[in-house]
C-alpha cells in the first residue's frame, strides 16, 4: 500500500530541506528523503553542513586564530608563550559545530511535522516514488502530486589521482587529517583548493596547488584575481598555473606528483595530495528510464527558469541543474520551487547570486565583472578603492585589498561589485542589495555611511566610479 503527500523532496541538503521546511509552513504534507549517514549515524544538511561549506568555515577560522596568536598579537603589544595547536582538538570542534547544526535542521522537521525518509529515493513513472530504506526494511512506493528532486553533487574524480583515502584524498579527507603534513600538494586552484590549501599552510605545510589553467579565478574580475594571487602568494600558498597533473604513485606513504607545467615535465613529493577539481551532478539511480525527465547536453536535469522540468510536477533544484553550485543559490531554488507549487509567483533573480571564496582576506562579488560587461556590450565605468587608507582597518589592521564597482558610463546604473578584503563575503551584500533594486552608482554615493566602518570603503568605491572619492588624490577625469 502506497502513502500519499502533497511534496516528497528527495535529497536533505540545503536544497532540499529548505524547501520541505517552506512547504510546511504552507500546510503541505511532506517527506523529505535522505541516505547520508555521517560519523556513524544519519544527518540532514547534505554536503554543505556535513563534509562542505561548514565544517571547512569552522577549519578556517581556528587555523586564522592560530596563525594570527603566532603573527599578528605582538603588534598589539600582546606576548604569549609557545604557541601549538592541537589538531585532534580542532577536528573535534569542526565535527561538533556540524552535529549542532545537522542536529537542528532533524529538529526542525520535528518541529514541521515533516517526516524524514531514511533511505534512498528515484523518481518513477507518473511521479510516484521508491524508497528504499538504509536499515533493508520493505521498499515503498510514494504517491506524491509533486515531487522535488535536490540530491546535490559529488567531487569529481580523475583517473590521474585516485583517491585511497589515505595519501590522496577529496575535499571531504582533507578535513580530517589527524597531523600536519608537511608538504601538502593541492590539484586545483578553485574556491575549494584555496580554502582547504589556506587551513593547513597556516598551521605549517608547505603548500602547491596545481591549477591546468593559465589564469587564476578566471570567473573573477581580474583585477581582484591579480591581487588575490600576490596576496595568496606572499603568504606562502605556492600557486602554479598551466599546470597539468599527468600521474600519481604511491610509495612508503608519500605521493609522488607528475605534471607538466607550460610544456616541460615535473615531479615533486609529498606527504598528502588534495583533488578538488571540481564538483558534479548526483543522480545515481535517481531517476527510472521511464520517469520522463529529460537531461542536458551536460548531464544535469533540464529545468526552466522556475526549476520546472519536463514533467508536471516535478522541479529540480540546487547542483543537479544549471548555474553555480552554490549552497545559497540551492536554497532559494527550494523556496521558490515550493512558492510555485502553491500558487506563488516567486522566482530566483540569478544576476544577483554572489560568490565567495573563504581565504584571508576573503574575496566575494556579485553582477558582472569588468570584463564580463564588456563582452556584453556596456560602455563602463568603475571605482576602486583601498581599505589601506580605511580608519576601522588600519585600526584592526585589515588593510589588504579593496572594492570595486562596475557601472554602465551611459545610465549609470550598477552592474557589478567586487571585493577583496576582511568580511568581503558580508560587505558584497551592500551590492547585491543595490543591483536587486536597480541601483545607480549615484545612489549609493548619495548615502550616508557609518563612520569608522569597513564599509565606508564601499562609499568611496562608489564615489571614485566618478573621480570623487574623498580619501584618495583622484585624477581629473576629462569631460
Amino acid at each position: 500500500m502506497s502513502k500519499q503527500y502533497d511534496l516528497v523532496v528527495i535529497g536533505g541538503g540545503p536544497a532540499g530541506y529548505e524547501a520541505a521546511i517552506r512547504a510546511a509552513q504552507l500546510g503541505m504534507k511532506v517527506a523529505c528523503i535522505e541516505k547520508r549517514v555521517h560519523k556513524g549515524k544519519p544527518s540532514l544538511g547534505g554536503t554543505c553542513l556535513n563534509v562542505g561549506c561548514i565544517p571547512s568555515k569552522a577549519l578556517l577560522d581556528s587555523s586564522h586564530r592560530y596563525e594570527s596568536t603566532i603573527h599578528d598579537l605582538g603588534a598589539h603589544g600582546i606576548t604569549t608563550g609557545d604557541v601549538a595547536i592541537d589538531i585532534t582538538t580542532m577536528v573535534a570542534r569542526k565535527d561538533k559545530v556540524v552535529d549542532q547544526l545537522t542536529s537542528g535542521i532533524a529538529a526542525l522537521f520535528v518541529g514541521n511535522k515533516i517526516e524524514w525518509l531514511q533511505g534512498t529515493g528515484k523518481l518513477l513513472a507518473g511521479k510516484k516514488v521508491q524508497f528504499t530504506p538504509l536499515d533493508g526494511g520493505e521498499v515503498q512506493t510514494l504517491d506524491a502530486t509533486n515531487v522535488i528532486l535536490a540530491s546535490g553533487s559529488v567531487p569529481v574524480n580523475i583517473p590521474v589521482a585516485p583517491i585511497n583515502e589515505q595519501e590522496i584524498v577529496d575535499s571531504t579527507g582533507a578535513l580530517d587529517f589527524t597531523t600536519v603534513p608537511a608538504t601538502l600538494g593541492v590539484i586545483g586552484a578553485g574556491v575549494i583548493g584555496l580554502e582547504l590549501g589556506s587551513v593547513w599552510r597556516r598551521l605549517g605545510s608547505e603548500v602547491v596547488v596545481f591549477e591546468a589553467l593559465d589564469t587564476f579565478l578566471p570567473a573573477a574580475d581580474k583585477a581582484v584575481a591579480k591581487e588575490a594571487q600576490k596576496i595568496l602568494t606572499k603568504q606562502g600558498l605556492d600557486i602554479r598555473l598551466n599546470a597539468k597533473v599527468t600521474a600519481t604513485q604511491i610509495a612508503d606513504g608519500k605521493v609522488t606528483v607528475n605534471y607538466n607545467q607550460a610544456g616541460e615535465d615535473k615531479v615533486q613529493v609529498f606527504d598528502k595530495l588534495i583533488v578538488c577539481v571540481g564538483r558534479k551532478a548526483y543522480a545515481a539511480d535517481l531517476l527510472a528510464d521511464d520517469s520522463g525527465i529529460k537531461l542536458t547536453e551536460r548531464g544535469l536535469i533540464d529545468v526552466n527558469d522556475q526549476c520546472l522540468t519536463s514533467v508536471e510536477g516535478v522541479y529540480a533544484i540546487g547542483d543537479l541543474v544549471r548555474g553555480p553550485m552554490l549552497a545559497h543559490k540551492a536554497m532559494e531554488e527550494g523556496v521558490m520551487a515550493v512558492e510555485r507549487i502553491h500558487g506563488q509567483a516567486a522566482q530566483v533573480n540569478y544576476d544577483t547570486i554572489i560568490s565567495v571564496i573563504y581565504t584571508s582576506p576573503e574575496i566575494a562579488w556579485v553582477g558582472l565583472s569588468e570584463e564580463a560587461a564588456i563582452a556584453k556590450g556596456h560602455e563602463v565605468k568603475t571605482g576602486q578603492f583601498s581599505f589601506a587608507v580605511n580608519g576601522r582597518a588600519l585600526a584592526s589592521g585589515d588593510t589588504a585589498g579593496f572594492v570595486k564597482f562596475v557601472a554602465d558610463a551611459k545610465t549609470d546604473r550598477l552592474l557589478g561589485m567586487h571585493v577583496i578584503g576582511a568580511s568581503a563575503g558580508d560587505i558584497v551584500h551592500q551590492g547585491m542589495i543595490a543591483l536587486e533594486f536597480v541601483s545607480s552608482i549615484e545612489d549609493l554615493q548619495l548615502m550616508t555611511f557609518a563612520h569608522p566602518t569597513l564599509s565606508e570603503v564601499v562609499h568611496e568605491a562608489a564615489l571614485s566610479v566618478d573621480g570623487r572619492a574623498i580619501h584618495a588624490i583622484q585624477r581629473k577625469r576629462k569631460a
